[in-house]
């Protein structure tokens, strides 16, 4: 069930919403460096991550963290009466801690800002990639969308 009604429902909304927990353990890392080719020891090799590695065991890629927080998006911007949405990039984005091969992450996603178009709206998100049992997050992006009805 989408989360708003309409545009106007969601731009009278700041905190927009948290998604659920998404794991992030090994398959998901190795995955996601067969499609990229980032084969880096640091993502891909358990052993080798826990002797020589800073964090103890493998963590996962930033691109995967960022790539996480569409995941996000898309469980908490559901919006009815919107037919198609335009991703329009990230303005800023920011890794703030790593992400250890089998933590979990969810999405908290603010809206910033908004201005309405002919049939539709553009909008600054942020969206904060929260690691579960952490204080600090792994990701803060920026992103550009532009939805239309």
């Amino acid at each position: 069930m989408p989360r708003f009604t309409s545009l106007d429902d969601l731009l009278g909304h700041d905190e927009l919403g948290t998604s659920d927990w998404h794991l992030v353990d090994q398959d998901r890392i190795d995955g996601f460096a067969r499609i990229t080719g980032d084969h880096q020891w640091i993502h891909t090799d358990p052993e080798r991550a826990a002797k020589d590695g800073p964090f103890g065991s493998t963590i996962a890629h930033g691109a995967l963290t960022l790539s996480l927080c569409m995941t996000f998006l898309t469980e908490v911007l559901q919006v009815e009466s919107v037919t198609f949405v335009v991703n329009g990039g990230f303005d800023r984005v920011r890794f703030q801690s790593p992400v250890r091969c089998g933590a979990r992450l969810r999405g908290k996603v603010r809206l910033l800002e908004a201005r309405r178009l002919g049939g539709g709206a553009r909008l600054i998100l942020r969206t904060t990639a929260e690691i579960e049992g952490e204080r600090r997050p792994a990701c803060v992006a920026d992103q550009i969308l532009a939805l239309y009805e």
